[in-house]
């Protein structure tokens, strides 16, 4: 008698577990792919069929790109606003002297990301990591009105704490200074809690981007982040581009065990394309707070802070700033558009190419679409140039990036391997002799999808020019990746790259 009724209650569970397991299997396939890429769709189901519940609970987790409801709602608005910002513009632009392929590739940027292809900019590239944080901090000394201030990681230490001297000594001269730091990135660093209370003690005002903290109803799929690198002083000078506010090391012990130093290029940009810059982190900042900042709106009855962010847009380009012969465009990208601004506008300029293409991205974990362009490219005739470090520092991605090397080698690609101990941080790629791209943007799924970033497009000869320098210095110091070496690789190294590649849809 009670084995038998241990053999029904075991067998009731039996098809209990069945009948689940089938349900969610048959629900993946109804909801799993709606919306979504074959690739992160096939990735996606063959994760919860192999391991249903786990599967399950981690595309609960982090299945979705979007920003919660409340945060799109806001997002409608930002975008209402750079639309504003546009409108004036495109209404009297004289684009007659571009070429017709740019003028439609800025078209597509605008539409999509809403900001406008602006005239008079001039740029300046910086390379040395201290160097960088310097002038930046020299510029910060030089602020008589305000300071925007938005990095994706942003920590004091030896390395930082002259700017963070200066943002305080700003304050004190009566320099209005707003900041804003990735919450989860930069919590993870060492003296995350020295940074909050030097930004108290100043009497900074600062937020955290995209917070993680359930318990004030601040929450969203946790690996969606703020990603961009932004600097605006006075709205005369911005900087922009890869590097974090932190010491080349980031501070973590196994990167100063193994030497590791990070390089980066950023660009400081001076004229209209400053206004485009802080046009972002205006934007972000009203995300984050709430509150509309007025910093830099030339108009005399400037809206009051807090109130919406609409009609402010026309506002905030003065061409009477002109100060160069640079075309800029901003493009921002990330989860908050309904396209993918960055991965579009990559797309459109390798497809455009003819006469050469250079690429830097420290992760390089491109989709079907940027595949198929680098590789056409080359076929098309345009030579192509790859620069990735030669270490990496995130084992998943740097062995994901690695299993694309054998196909764009055959296609006949140049790898260039940036010498260790140096991770290429720098995010930027050149076509042609006149159209550059720069920002805080990889080549990767995390990038088109997950993360906030802010790209740079330039139209300029002597700008290509500087960037060309750049590049030229990569190529002496670097080692050329050939087919043959590639495929000397240890069996253990391709079965890594290969498995790290599955999960690159997921990112």
């Amino acid at each position: 008698m009670f084995s038998n009724e241990l053999f029904n209650n075991a067998l009731w569970w039996a098809i209990t577990l069945i009948v689940i397991d089938l349900t969610i299997r048959v629900l993946a396939v109804i909801v799993v792919p709606r919306n979504r890429k074959p690739t992160a769709g096939m990735a996606w189901l063959l994760a919860i069929f192999l391991l249903p519940y786990i599967g399950v609970f981690f595309f609960l987790l982090i299945g979705s790109p979007k920003l919660p409801r409340k945060r799109r709602e806001l997002q409608d608005e930002v975008n209402a606003f750079m639309r504003a910002v546009s409108a004036e513009e495109r209404r009297t632009q004289d684009l007659s002297g571009n070429p017709a392929w740019f003028n439609s590739l800025a078209e597509m940027n605008t539409n999509y990301g809403g900001l406008p292809l602006l005239h008079g900019s001039r740029g300046r590239l910086l390379e040395d990591y201290d160097d960088t944080i310097k002038v930046m901090t020299e510029a910060v000394d030089q602020a008589t009105d305000y300071v925007h201030v938005q990095f994706y990681i942003l920590s004091l230490d030896d390395s930082t704490a002259e700017f963070f001297d200066a943002l305080e000594h700003a304050i004190q001269r009566g320099v209005r200074v707003n900041v804003m730091l990735d919450h989860w990135a930069s919590r993870t660093k060492k003296f995350h809690k020295e940074t909050k209370a030097r930004l108290d003690q100043m009497g900074a005002s600062w937020t955290f981007m995209l917070p993680l903290l359930p318990f004030e109803g601040k929450f969203q799929r946790p690996d969606l982040r703020n990603h961009r690198k932004i600097l605006i002083v006075d709205g005369r000078v911005g900087y922009m581009g890869s590097l974090n506010m932190i010491d080349r090391t980031y501070n973590v012990p196994k990167n100063i065990k193994r030497g590791l130093k990070w390089q980066e290029l950023v660009v400081e940009l001076r004229g209209p394309g400053v206004a485009a810059l802080d046009a972002v982190f205006i934007s972000d900042w009203y995300s984050e707070t709430g509150v509309v900042l007025t910093d830099g709106v030339r108009r005399a009855e400037k809206v009051a802070q807090g109130d919406s962010l609409r009609g402010l847009g026309a506002s905030l380009i003065d061409h009477s700033e002109d100060e160069g012969t640079m075309l800029t465009q901003v493009v921002p990208s990330g989860p908050g558009f309904e396209r993918e601004n960055n991965l579009r506008l990559f797309l459109g300029m390798i497809h455009a190419a003819q006469q050469r293409v250079i690429i830097t991205s420290p992760y390089f974990v491109p989709d079907e679409a940027l595949m198929y362009a680098i590789t056409s490219a080359v076929a098309r005739g345009v030579p192509v140039d790859l620069f990735v470090s030669e270490i990496g520092d995130q084992a998943l991605v740097y062995h994901a990036q690695r299993s694309y090397y054998e196909e764009l080698l055959r296609a006949g690609v140049r790898i260039y391997l940036y010498p260790a101990p140096y991770i290429l941080h720098a995010k930027h790629f050149t076509i042609d002799d006149d159209v550059a791209l720069i920002g805080s943007s990889n080549m990767d799924m995390r990038s088109f999808s997950l993360n906030m970033e802010v790209s740079m497009l330039v139209r300029d000869v002597d700008f290509v020019h500087q960037m060309r320098e750049v590049e030229d210095h990569y190529r002496e110091i670097s080692r050329l990746l050939t087919l043959e070496e590639w495929l000397r690789q240890p069996l253990r190294s391709t079965v890594l790259d290969n498995l790290a590649r599955l999960t690159s849809a997921l990112q």
